[in-house]
């Protein structure tokens, strides 16, 4: 099944974008069994520190392959670790939508993303620079990496109680 045509298909950013803010939704709405559902099994969720592309090698956020963002979910479920206890809230907006590439059933598509958290009555803003690569399946879009480079990933950071 080859959907993508070219970079420049405007029905391809169209269904890219819609499935990037459907997945910002699923993550507002701690919907994380959903969220799981659209990753492949051998996908990576990367937050990285600082720049460079040698995730295996350097320093991240985190590098969750599935077993780890299935125990990440986990844990966020269980409310054992202080920092999901109690949960953020979350609003965020996926925008600047840019088809990298596009070959065979692969697409990999830069974007921006806000979230506005809302935790102890208080509310801060993350902002970042995301990168999916994603594949085409039987079942819409799946995601096979997600890089999400936050503005200041290597200065002063909290502990998350959910996903970018």
């Amino acid at each position: 099944m080859n959907m993508i045509s070219n970079v420049n298909d405007l029905g391809l950013l169209q269904k890219v974008s819609a499935f990037l803010w459907a997945e910002a939704a699923l993550l507002d709405d701690k919907d994380y069994d959903a969220w799981l559902a659209l990753w492949l099994t051998e996908g990576f969720y990367t937050l990285p520190i600082g720049e460079g592309e040698d995730f295996d090698n350097q320093l991240n956020l985190c590098h969750d392959n599935d077993r780890m963002r299935r125990d990440r979910i986990q844990r966020f479920k269980q409310g054992f670790s202080i920092s999901s206890a109690p949960p953020a809230l979350t609003v965020r907006t996926v925008s600047r939508f840019v088809i990298d590439s596009a070959e065979g059933d692969t697409v990999t598509v830069s974007s921006a993303e806000h979230v506005i958290e809302d935790k102890f009555g208080r509310q801060r803003v993350w902002a970042a620079n995301m990168k999916h690569t994603l594949v085409v399946s039987e079942q819409g879009f799946k995601i096979r990496a997600k890089v999400v480079r936050l503005l200041n990933s290597d200065g002063v950071l909290n502990s998350f109680s959910y996903l970018f």
